[in-house]
């Protein structure tokens, strides 16, 4: 049932996006670009590529981009931080992190302390985050998902069933979820999976009812 649900939701990931006739303002968008010494230098191309790598966005409906503190007692706004991405030992060392060589070479490792004070980690951290600014400018909505009716139907379909019957336990024990145990019954475990089966054929039924009644 779940696999079922997987793909559904794969099938509307994969929905193409729609162009607007009207492009519309919705809040403000912030983000990191090349300072300008840096981008009228010998070496704008490397910050702007590794710059695509290590940039950060925010979104926010002021452009002051300001969110309430709480000080001494009192709210007060103040200006969001936003930096450059950082990176663990662990994501640094994995073969998905997509940096150079030489762009390694512009970054140190430093220790970071929780907030209990006892745990520390640490991060990598860009070197010179000078080399950059953050700029803010409308965000425009120029495309939206395209929605297919027929495809939420199932998938609201599909969600009320498996809260109706409340099956997620069961769901979360068989895919190794919060509610595994350690050793499972072969005859429940087999049980289960006939009754999901079944339970997925009368789903099926009755979307293909609902479908007919459209008509």
């Amino acid at each position: 049932m779940m696999r079922h649900k997987d793909q559904l939701l794969e099938q509307r990931r994969d929905l193409p996006m729609i162009p607007l006739e009207k492009p519309y303002q919705r809040g403000w968008k912030r983000c990191f670009v090349l300072g300008e010494d840096v981008a009228r230098s010998s070496s704008s191309a490397f910050y702007e590529g590794l710059l695509a790598k290590i940039n950060t966005v925010q979104y926010n409906p002021e452009k002051s981009f300001k969110v309430k503190k709480r000080r001494k007692g009192k709210k007060v706004r103040v200006e969001k931080r936003q930096f450059l991405m950082e990176f663990s030992e662990w994501y640094w060392n994995d073969g998905r992190l997509k940096l150079t060589e030489v762009e390694r070479t512009h970054f140190h490792l430093y220790e970071v302390s929780r907030e209990n004070g006892k745990e520390k980690t640490f991060r990598y951290r860009f070197n010179e985050p000078w080399k950059y600014r953050l700029q803010v400018k409308p965000y425009l909505i120029t495309e939206v998902k395209m929605v297919d009716e027929v495809l939420e139907q199932e998938i609201k379909f599909l969600n009320n069933h498996i809260e109706k019957h409340h099956l997620y336990p069961r769901i979360s024990k068989l895919t190794g979820g919060a509610y595994h145990y350690w050793k499972w019954a072969g005859e429940d475990k087999a049980c289960y999976l006939e009754a999901e089966k079944e339970a997925l054929l009368q789903i099926k039924e009755a979307m293909e009812i609902k479908k007919e009644e459209q008509f």
